[in-house]
């Protein structure tokens, strides 16, 4: 009996046209646009099929290393934060985000505001072994330069820190209302830290663009990335003015950036990022440097009821966080919507990232999405969508004064609205909320706590930009 081979067979050429007439065949009378095809929430398209595209390839900013497996630490006890954060980096973490009291991303805890947290959280710490963040609020006793100063005292070898100050005016302004650390105090600042910087050779973000309080509010991919960079070249805008040469301090300018369970858009969202931060770059006149994005997955994606179906939500949002080439990942722990996370869940959430990376390799290629026609396409949309809302926020005078009119925020308000009346309307499930629910909920630990309440300093300016949860969007009670 003679057997054929594979390279003797002929198949027939395929097409567009030829796929879609059995895709049509198979769907039975069913609307083709209607069950195969469907749009973001920015009326971008999303097609069934893609053809393959030329490869783009943005990796993270040193493809040879793996992203940063970045812990987070919020907890209202510095003694019990410290060992939280030794724990973390002992089991395999490579990374903390100390989040302050009062910081937009707090989300009713965190750390005590003042120069002993600190000192204490960071106790028996290596830093010249870890990436470390810094999230602050907007009356804490921990200025810039003094910041500086400790890190780089505390520090065996300043030049090799690998730090982030996650200073972002505009989203202080949109998380908590207030502009306690003022634009005018960061300008007048800013000449001596970034002096100090360049003079100490510190590999750091001094500054960032944080996207995570608009989309925790409920805004667009879009709308997102359009205040992300409407932020930065605010900030850049506050360097030219200090006479600070630009291509000085756009090292020294990060990003951060919310990832949810939506796969190809959060890996396309990272993706457009650096390339809108480019073309930014060039539009300024400065060569290039790449973006450094920290990642943290989304709030917003978070449910109260089942929150076990939360791990497969942060798993989904950190895989794409590692395929589209992230810096630094974080992953919010599955309980957080009910407090303070205890020590299990911790652990899910730091073991996830590294399961991701050790295990299955997801650093290994540089950037696995180039040339896939599908990312390639989302990308280059949500390039071109956000630059529009960039535009529109430039033209009502920049990120802080379209926040202060409020104009910013009721586009995000408008957006997360139409997204709730999806989900409760059945466009949208949501599983363990709207489809499947479970007729009995399960204990949940969490670290007893009192939540911290919002900075007051009787200085309101703007519509404050509040998280929302998935359950808040479905409209299912806590």
């Amino acid at each position: 009996m003679e057997y054929g081979s594979i390279k003797d067979a002929q198949f027939p050429q395929a097409d567009m046209d030829a796929w879609r007439a059995v895709a049509e065949k198979a769907l039975k009378g069913a609307d083709f646009e209607e069950t195969l095809v469907s749009h973001t929430d920015d009326g971008l398209r999303i097609e069934p099929l893609y053809r393959r595209a030329d490869p783009l390839f943005v990796p993270r900013c040193n493809p040879l290393k793996p992203w940063s497996f970045v812990q987070r630490i919020d907890d209202v006890d510095p003694a019990r934060a410290n060992r939280q954060a030794l724990d973390d980096l002992e089991q395999g973490a490579t990374g903390l985000a100390l989040v302050f009291e009062g910081a937009p991303n707090a989300f009713g805890y965190g750390l005590p505001g003042t120069p002993e947290a600190l000192a204490a959280v960071l106790e028996g710490v290596a830093l010249n072994r870890v990436h470390l963040r810094i999230d602050v609020h907007p009356q804490s006793r921990m200025s810039v330069d003094w910041l500086v100063d400790y890190l780089t005292r505390k520090s065996a070898d300043p030049a090799k820190l690998d730090i982030a100050l996650g200073i972002d005016p505009a989203a202080l302004f949109g998380g908590t209302g207030r502009l306690r650390m003022s634009i005018e105090a960061l300008e007048a600042s800013m000449p001596t830290s970034l002096a100090h910087f360049f003079a100490m050779g510190v590999p750091a973000v001094l500054i960032e663009a944080d996207g995570r309080v608009y989309h925790n509010a409920g805004a667009s991919e879009a709308q997102e990335l359009g205040a992300m960079v409407a932020a930065a070249v605010s900030h850049l805008r506050m360097f030219e003015a200090s006479r600070q040469p630009l291509q000085h301090s756009v090292p020294h300018l990060g990003f951060a950036v919310s990832v949810d369970q939506d796969q190809l858009l959060s890996i396309a969202k990272i993706r457009a990022l650096r390339l809108l931060w480019t073309r930014v770059q060039e539009l300024s006149g400065v060569q290039p440097v790449p973006a450094k994005i920290h990642t943290e997955t989304s709030y917003r994606m978070m449910a109260f009821k089942d929150c076990e179906t939360n791990i497969l939500r942060t798993t989904i949002a950190a895989f794409a966080a590692g395929v589209g080439g992230a810096d630094s990942v974080s992953i919010l722990p599955h309980t957080i919507t009910h407090g303070l996370p205890e020590a299990f869940a911790r652990r899910i959430a730091r073991n996830t990232q590294i399961i991701l990376a050790g295990e299955s390799k997801l650093d290994f290629v540089v950037d696995p999405a180039a040339g896939s026609g599908a990312i390639e396409a989302l990308t280059h949309e949500l390039c071109a969508a956000a630059w529009g809302e960039f535009q529109r926020i430039e033209a009502e005078g920049g990120i802080l004064k379209s926040l202060q009119a409020g104009k910013l925020q009721a586009r995000i308000g408008a957006m997360a609205q139409a997204r709730g009346e999806a989900i409760r309307g059945g466009k949208r499930d949501v599983i363990g909320t709207t489809l499947y629910p479970n007729k009995t909920e399960r204990p949940v630990q969490v670290i007893r706590a009192e939540t911290r309440a919002a900075p007051e300093d009787g200085a309101v300016f703007c519509q404050k930009l509040t998280p929302i949860f998935l359950d808040r969007l479905a409209g299912a009670t806590a």
